[in-house]
C-alpha cells in the first residue's frame, strides 16, 4: 500500500479543503467522513472487520502506508484486547485526530503546504493551500465519470461516495450542482455491488455508522 495512492481519507480532505485559502469547509461533517474512510482502508486491507454496529481488529501487521498504520496501532491499544467495539465509538474518538494527522500526512506527500499563522497575533491558526493539484483533479474527474457519467466504480470509489452520501458532502464533490441532483445517483452506488461482499458490507455498515455520528452532531447542536 505505500505510497500507491491517495487513501481515502486524504482524498476527503482534498476535496474539503479551500484551494487557496487551505481552510476545511463542512469540517466537522467531513472529519467523521476522514475517519471512516481511514477505517475503511483498513478493512479493505484486511485489518479490520466492520460487521453490524461492531468492528475488530483481525490482523495487525502493517500495511506500509503511515497513516493508516497509525490509525491501526491507535485501534489495537483502545480495543485493550476486547473482540469487538462499537464502529460509533472509535469514529467519536478518532475524528478530531483523523483529521490532523490525515492534514500533517498530505503535507507530508506534498499534496498540501502547511502554513502557521497567527490570529490577531495571538492563537496560532494553520492553513493548509493545495500544492499539487492534480491529485484533486483525478479524484473530481473520477467521481464526476461515476456519478454523472454512470460509469461503473471500483470498491474504493464505491466506499468513497458512499461516505460522502453519509456524511452529506454531496457538495463538497459537485458544488456546482443541486445536491438533489447527485445524491439519488450516490445513494444508488452506495448501495450498489461494485465490491467483493465483504468489503460491500463493511461499506454499507460504515456508511450506517457515519449517518448516526453525524445526526447525533446535528441533534446537540440544536438541543
Amino acid at each position: 500500500m505505500a505510497g500507491t495512492h491517495v487513501t481515502l481519507g486524504e482524498e476527503i480532505m482534498l476535496l474539503s479543503l479551500d484551494d487557496e485559502s487551505g481552510t476545511a469547509t463542512s469540517r466537522q461533517a467531513a472529519g467523521w467522513a476522514v475517519a471512516g474512510g481511514l477505517l475503511l482502508e483498513l478493512v479493505m486491507a484486511g485489518r479490520v472487520s466492520v460487521t453490524g454496529a461492531y468492528l475488530g481488529v483481525v490482523d495487525t501487521t502493517p500495511t506500509g502506508e503511515p497513516l493508516i498504520d497509525g490509525r491501526l496501532a491507535l485501534l489495537e491499544t483502545w480495543m485493550k484486547g476486547r473482540s469487538k467495539r462499537r464502529v460509533t465509538d472509535w469514529l467519536t474518538k478518532d475524528q478530531a485526530k483523523a483529521v490532523g494527522a490525515t492534514l500533517e500526512r498530505m503535507s507530508e506527500r506534498g499534496l498540501v503546504v502547511e502554513e502557521r499563522h497567527k490570529l490577531l497575533g495571538l492563537f496560532p491558526v494553520r492553513r493548509y493551500p493545495e500544492a499539487d493539484g492534480s491529485a484533486e483533479r483525478e479524484l473530481r474527474d473520477r467521481l464526476a465519470a461515476t456519478v454523472l457519467g454512470k460509469a461503473d466504480p471500483d470498491e474504493r470509489t464505491a466506499g468513497l461516495i458512499a461516505l460522502l452520501h453519509a456524511a452529506k458532502l454531496h457538495r463538497l464533490a459537485f458544488p456546482e450542482l443541486p445536491r438533489r441532483e447527485v445524491a439519488r445517483r450516490m445513494a444508488d452506488i452506495a448501495a450498489g455491488e461494485w465490491a467483493a461482499e465483504s468489503v460491500r458490507l463493511a461499506i454499507r455498515d460504515m456508511q450506517a455508522a457515519v449517518i448516526a455520528v453525524t445526526a447525533a452532531t446535528v441533534a446537540a447542536a440544536v438541543a
